[in-house]
């Protein structure tokens, strides 16, 4: 998964099925693919559902032939503090949409090392937020290439735009 190793991420998954379940998932996918996906992240076997009822990762409304439920499609990102900084639940009839979850690991990287918050749809490369809670004349230090005000009706002047900075 290269664009995860390009931004220094881990990946693991956590499945309820047996190892060799796994080997015969990843030729199946690998050869459905369009992308020619390479799995070489390992996939933790979970047959007795131990892990992904700790983590809530259970579909209730999906079941496998012998009736137990299935795992949703969980995300969770953990960042290097070994905090949970995202989580995501799909239900285990939806994939996960991978650009949404880089999306909000660029956004993470970014906010982790600027003062500054991404708007909504916000991709990488677009206007950031300076925080609220920066003043203006602290703004200006911080914020090289400047930042710009967005006037709003209420006469408050708390959307302030700027280039985004680069993500280390």
């Amino acid at each position: 998964m290269p664009e995860f190793e390009k931004r220094g991420i881990k990946v693991l998954a956590l499945s309820c099925d047996e190892a060799e379940r796994h080997r015969a998932w990843i030729e199946d996918i690998e050869s459905f693919s369009e992308a020619k996906a390479n799995i070489t992240y390992p996939i933790v076997a979970d047959p007795e559902r131990e892990v992904a009822v700790k983590y809530g990762m259970l579909d209730p409304d999906e079941k496998d032939k012998a009736g137990m439920p299935v795992t949703a499609r969980a995300v969770f990102v953990i960042g290097p503090d070994k905090r949970l900084k995202l989580s995501i639940l799909y239900p285990a009839t939806t994939g996960r949409n991978f650009s949404e979850i880089l999306r909000v690991i660029d956004s993470l990287l970014l906010t982790a090392n600027y003062s500054v918050a991404t708007p909504v749809d916000w991709k990488h490369g677009e206007d950031c937020m300076v925080l609220p809670s920066i003043p203006n004349h602290t703004a200006n230090e911080l914020f090289p290439k400047g930042f710009r005000t967005v006037p709003l009706p209420s006469g408050k002047e708390y959307i302030r735009l700027t280039p985004q900075p680069d993500i280390p």
